[in-house]
């Protein structure tokens, strides 16, 4: 957290081996589109009062000690710790419940999908991966099932977040 605020042009995740991973800035495709996943599942779960959304600049610390920033992660609101809102700015030590990571140029697909392994073993009920390059969506789930979907599919949120659907394509 300190290294982080003593460097705010830089983003960091540190691995379970305690190394650190510098976060490239994304470009403005990439940015756009986590910036209209983040509105899409914010609208939702805020008219549904079912949790809260966070962005990439929020850290996780997951059980393993990794330290990720997904783009977009979901925290049901009966997991939210008690005060989560209140007091110092910190990490979370907690995975989220539901996360999304959009895959920019400077992206490895295998770097991703390892990070998506490690959300689901961590406690993460659900993810996706959208792979812009390859135009589909990896759908991750607890039970360690993989499913990919194409360019004119409908994501939905399916237990983790009830009722909550949206067109790949607005993704890629």
């Amino acid at each position: 957290m300190k290294l982080s605020s003593q460097n705010p042009e830089l983003r960091f995740e540190r691995n379970a081996d305690g190394t650190l991973v510098t976060m490239a800035p994304t470009g403005k495709i990439s940015g756009n589109r986590e910036a209209r996943a983040i509105t899409y599942v914010s609208i939702w779960v805020q008219e549904n009062d079912l949790g809260e959304v966070f962005s990439s600049s929020t850290g996780f610390k997951l059980p393993n000690s990794a330290v990720r920033s997904p783009d977009v992660a979901f925290i049901a609101k009966d997991r939210l710790p008690l005060g989560w809102d209140e007091g110092e700015d910190e990490f979370f030590n907690l995975a989220p419940d539901f996360v999304i990571e959009i895959r920019s140029k400077t992206d490895s697909l295998d770097v991703l999908k390892n990070k998506m392994e490690e959300y689901r073993e961590n406690g993460v009920k659900l993810g996706w991966l959208i792979d812009r390059h390859n135009r589909q969506a990896l759908v991750y789930r607890q039970d360690a099932s993989i499913t990919t979907y194409p360019p004119d599919a409908i994501l939905n949120g399916e237990n983790v977040i009830p009722g909550f659907t949206l067109a790949l394509n607005i993704l890629l």
